[in-house]
């Protein structure tokens, strides 16, 4: 199965994705990416700062929305190619974040589009926003027969 492709998709398409950020998330973040800023996972510290306690990488939760390009829009066989990030409030273990991605622009020459992002925790404050270009999947000719 593919996701859809640009003719398939509409400015204003919307998807999204939920997940509660766990201590187990955070520490295995920390040991794949190598980075162990003590605010992520160094309690005694991350109380002495701003934030008063540990709080999760940015780019694990802006990791999300991977994860809604990828499973639903435009879905299995899209190709993120780019991702532009501002990072608007902390996420601390225990928070559940909603990714959620919508239909900007379609360039369907280039097959490519422009993707509002955000993630959202469950009290609905912006914690992450962006803009995505990501090129859909194209079918071959054995996925058209198929579709058929």
């Amino acid at each position: 199965m593919i996701g859809k492709t640009v003719n398939e998709l509409k400015v204003g398409d919307q998807a999204s994705f939920s997940k509660t950020i766990t201590e187990s998330d955070v520490c295995l973040f920390a040991g794949i990416s190598g980075d162990f800023n003590p605010v992520h996972v160094n309690q005694a510290y991350a109380e002495k700062t701003v934030f008063k306690s540990r709080i999760a990488h940015g780019i694990l939760v802006a990791g999300l929305l991977s994860a809604v390009m990828a499973t639903q829009m435009p879905g299995p066989g899209a190709v993120y190619l780019g991702q532009e990030l501002n990072f608007k409030a902390p996420v601390y273990i225990g928070d559940t974040v909603t990714a959620q991605a919508e239909i900007l622009s379609i360039d369907v020459g280039a097959n490519r589009v422009a993707v509002k992002t955000t993630c959202v925790n469950q009290n609905g404050d912006l914690v992450v926003d962006g803009i995505a270009t990501v090129s859909p999947p194209k079918r071959n000719r054995e996925q058209e027969k198929m579709t058929v």
